[in-house]
């Protein structure tokens, strides 16, 4: 029995694991705008827990997918990140990782 077919399968399984959908920046521009609220500004100290939020602007797009992924499905603790991740669809995640990684870091 040939391995050839069970080797494809298993590179197109991970192939789409990976894989996210197309983000519309524009979309995401109006869905992240609450994003800016905690991640927007300088010096902000999060309260539960307790550590400086990071600045997210210009991040890996996959990396935010990701991230929100993980907190919607548990996988990361952040009680307030979880609650804003598990309103968004699978696409308005992308979108907002296409609006947030195309903007410019503040210096």
């Amino acid at each position: 029995m040939s391995k050839t077919p069970l080797f494809f399968g298993f590179v197109l399984a991970v192939i789409g694991s990976s894989a996210f959908a197309a983000g519309n920046a524009q979309n995401g521009k109006s869905l992240a705008y609450t994003c800016t609220g905690c991640h927007g500004i300088a010096e902000y100290k999060n309260a539960y827990p307790s550590y400086y939020v990071p600045k997210i602007a210009g991040q890996n797009e996959a990396y935010i997918v990701n991230a929100l992924t993980a907190y919607a499905k548990g996988e990361r603790n952040h009680p307030t990140m979880r609650a804003q991740a598990v309103s968004f669809s699978t696409q308005e995640i992308a979108d907002i990782a296409a609006y947030i990684s195309s903007q410019k870091p503040a210096k």
